[in-house]
Formats: structure tokens, sequence, C-alpha cells
């Protein structure tokens, strides 16, 4: 990294530049990196690691194949799927599956030791929580997730294994 950007250049190319390196390692050096973007340098960067690419990143070029299936930002490609929200929480005792089900911003439910799925749209979060309260039951270890970069690009290559 330091010989590719050693003088300053306006514009650098940095493959796979993060690979390997232990998570403190790899943000030091996404800092050093948005640094260098907000003082104008241009990078071209090539990564797998889309969490990388959805912080770095003002536009995204996804390849398949030597052909482009897609070019957004990264906001613009997680928004294009429609999967909403996920949550998951664990309840003390049995959790009301069905009552998660009849939630109508509820698309899917599932438990997996322990912890209750719950993926849905928008309103899901508010909507699964009323509900849970209105039966007495208290989520706890709540998480919440909405469609990412990871999740697009992951939709994408299914979308592209299903054409060919």
């Amino acid at each position: 990294m330091a010989l590719a950007l050693i003088g300053r250049p306006r514009v650098a190319i940095l493959d796979e530049l993060t690979t390997g390196l232990d998570p403190q390692a790899r943000r030091e050096v996404w800092s050093i990196l948005e640094q260098l973007r907000d003082t104008g340098t241009t990078f071209l960067l090539v990564s797998h690691f889309m969490e990388e690419a959805q912080r770095l990143c003002d536009r995204v070029v996804v390849i398949d194949a030597g052909r482009v299936v897609a070019l957004d930002t990264p906001a613009r490609l997680a928004a294009t799927l429609e999967a909403g929200q996920r949550m998951s929480f664990t309840l003390r005792g049995s959790p009301p599956i069905d009552v998660l089900r009849s939630v109508p911003s509820v698309h899917s439910v599932r438990v997996e030791d322990g912890v209750v799925w719950v993926d849905g749209d928008a309103d899901v979060v508010t909507e699964v929580i009323l509900a849970l309260d209105a039966h007495g039951a208290r989520p706890r270890d709540l998480r919440v997730d909405q469609s990412n970069l990871e999740d697009a690009f992951v939709a994408l290559m299914e979308k592209q294994e299903v054409t060919r």
C-alpha cells in the first residue's frame, strides 16, 4: 500500500488490499484510505470483501464471468433487494411462532438453537415487538439488520447462476 500511495497519486489501483489482515489492521488501512479519499485521491479498489467496498467505495461494479452485472452506489445496490429488515432475539420460554407468523409485515420466522429469526418489510421490528408485548413476551439479545452490499452481491450472483 505504501508503494502505491507514495507521492500522493491522484489515482491508485489497489487489488485485494486487506486480504489476510486482522480486523484491527484492516480498520487502520480503511482509515488511511478514507483520509486520502477525503483529500481527493481516487481509488480503483478490487475486493471480494463487501464490507470494505460498502465502507470505502462511492460506486461499485459487480463483475461475473467478465461481464458487468451491476453498477451503482453501495446503498442503492443494497436497496434493490426486497429483503427489508431481519431481526433476531431470544425469549424466555417458547416463542409464540403462530403469533409472529400472523404479523402482517413478517415474511418468515424460524427458530435455531433458541434464537428466533424474523424476516420482514420495513415495519417488521415495530410490529413484532408490539405483538410480543401483547402476549407478555419480552425479547432479549435483540439484533436488527438491513440488507447490505453483501446481500445484494449474493442475490446478484444467484440470479446470474439461474440465467446461465
